[in-house]
């Protein structure tokens, strides 16, 4: 319900704020412009559909030798713990936790083209597991939630673009991005537990997250005593080599365990193609949406007008150049990616508004894109609180980018 008043008032906002430059502006364009960027949009809709249905049947396929092998079942039995207490409708040892920490994982890893497959996989278990089929049950709403925080430990796509954009050190974005990412999954698990009225002090979870924060501060001095080649390097090299060594290491379980490896994995891959199909017409709705919000102007619209109220009660807006990047982030990954771009090119890589727009475009993921993708490979329809949780997971990112932003540099 939430997802069709928004698109809605995608459409709806898009009219008036392009009426207006006609009317008012004499931009004569904005029409044309409007409906070429619909037509792209549902291309690029259409495009990102097509080209998962490769990505799908791999990665279902090997899940599906993972799953026949028992080592889904074994990783379900290592995150069970903490899983059970984050996720308490799913049964002990189900399968769905193993996928859920394949998934997350893989995000914390960068490794997006792993990372998507896993997590439809665990939404098509996780309705396999809900009474009803077209509302979202507590462990998808946490899942998709967790899924739009974006916890990342390695930025390295974005410390690459700082590198093409001639940054003087690339990776002086790190830690401020560890700490934005991972104060929005914070924001986003502790505002799912409340709505679900889950204890967020219970031992495990404490001693998980607690765990999680030393981790991260481990690996932000290890990072800072590397020079950027090495960060980049060695972040490659592992992340690719744990990756391989899951493909082969699901293939010996399956081996081991006697079974058909082969048609296992046409199993799984035509479960792939299936699901590829069906997020099409989710992906195209969205992207449709927010493509027309673009075209219209409306995102300047609004970037002024947040210009203009900072500066009438005397506050720095110099973060406001960095704005377009924070509003799109939750609406369109590329979009998000290409405001950063052009805002390093304007202003430079090593700017405050270039460094903030690398922070923000890591502190989440793009909302709107992860829950049209994962809930329409599923059918689901009514996503209760999920956008909400996720809207504030996102202003919770952005903020803490901003503050990061100022702190730092």
């Amino acid at each position: 319900m939430v997802l069709n008043y928004i698109w809605i008032a995608f459409f709806v906002i898009a009219f008036f704020v392009a009426v207006g430059k006609l009317v008012i502006g004499g931009d004569t364009a904005v029409f044309t412009e409007i409906i070429n960027a619909s037509f792209a949009s549902a291309k690029t809709g259409f495009e990102i559909s097509l080209g998962l249905t490769g990505i799908l049947s791999l990665w279902l396929g090997i899940m599906k030798i993972g799953e026949k092998g028992g080592v889904i079942q074994a990783f379900a039995r290592l995150a069970a713990p903490v899983f059970s207490k984050l996720f308490p409708d799913i049964p002990k040892d189900h399968p769905v936790t193993g996928s859920i920490f394949m998934n997350l994982s893989a995000n914390l890893l960068g490794l997006d083209n792993a990372a998507t497959p896993m997590g439809l996989r665990a939404m098509q278990q996780l309705q396999e597991l809900n009474p009803e089929k077209e509302s979202a049950s507590n462990s998808m709403v946490m899942f998709l939630c967790i899924n739009a925080s974006g916890l990342t430990l390695i930025p390295i796509t974005i410390m690459m673009y700082r590198a093409q954009m001639g940054a003087a050190n690339p990776s002086d974005v790190f830690l401020p991005i560890m700490l934005t990412t991972f104060t929005s999954t914070l924001v986003a698990i502790l505002a799912v537990c409340v709505r679900q009225k889950i204890n967020v002090l219970q031992r495990n979870l404490v001693l998980f997250f607690g765990g999680l924060g030393l981790f991260i501060g481990g690996l932000v001095w290890l990072f800072n005593s590397m020079e950027q080649e090495q960060v980049s390097l060695y972040s490659t090299l592992f992340a690719n080599t744990l990756l391989f060594t899951i493909i082969c290491g699901f293939i010996i379980s399956g081996t081991r365990k006697k079974i058909n490896v082969y048609d296992a994995f046409i199993e799984g891959a035509k479960e792939g193609f299936h699901t590829a199909i069906t997020i099409i017409p989710y992906l195209v709705a969205i992207l449709v949406g927010i493509g027309i919000f673009r075209a219209s102007g409306a995102m300047d619209f609004i970037t002024e007008g947040v210009r203009m109220g900072v500066a009438a009660i005397g506050l720095d807006t110099e973060f406001v150049g960095a704005l377009p990047t924070i509003l799109m982030k939750p609406l369109s990954g590329s979009g998000a990616r290409g405001m950063m771009l052009d805002a390093m090119n304007t202003y430079g890589a090593d700017s405050f508004v270039g460094r903030l727009s690398s922070i923000v475009q890591g502190s989440c993921d793009t909302t709107f894109y992860v829950v049209a993708l994962y809930y329409g490979s599923v059918g689901i329809r009514n996503t209760r609180y999920t956008v909400q949780c996720a809207l504030l997971a996102d202003l919770a990112g952005a903020i803490a980018a901003i503050a990061m932003a100022y702190l730092f540099f």
